[in-house]
């Protein structure tokens, strides 16, 4: 079951469906991970595999979080500046 799951497609995904394909794959990781301990996983490499997609899909979710903070901040701080300047 190899997975092709580069960065650019992760990028294009929307955020939604990236949290569905984090639970997803966190339900795939167990799945195997069981069936490793089990001694009836014919290729270990998938377990790896599946672990570095994961963290590529939950580094591209904290980015769009910290993107959507920093834009957050902009908008309050000219807001701020915006009443500050208005009041004198």
């Amino acid at each position: 079951m190899a997975r092709d799951l580069n960065i650019d497609k992760v990028r294009s995904l929307e955020v939604d469906d990236m949290e569905a394909k984090v639970k997803s794959i966190e339900e795939e990781l167990f799945n195997l991970r069981f069936r490793n301990a089990m001694k009836q996983l014919e290729n270990p490499l998938e377990i790896r595999n599946l672990r570095k997609d994961l963290a590529r899909l939950k580094t591209v979710i904290r980015q769009h979080q910290l993107e959507k903070a920093a834009e957050a901040a902009k908008a309050a701080a000219a807001t701020k500046a915006a009443a500050k300047g208005g009041a004198r």
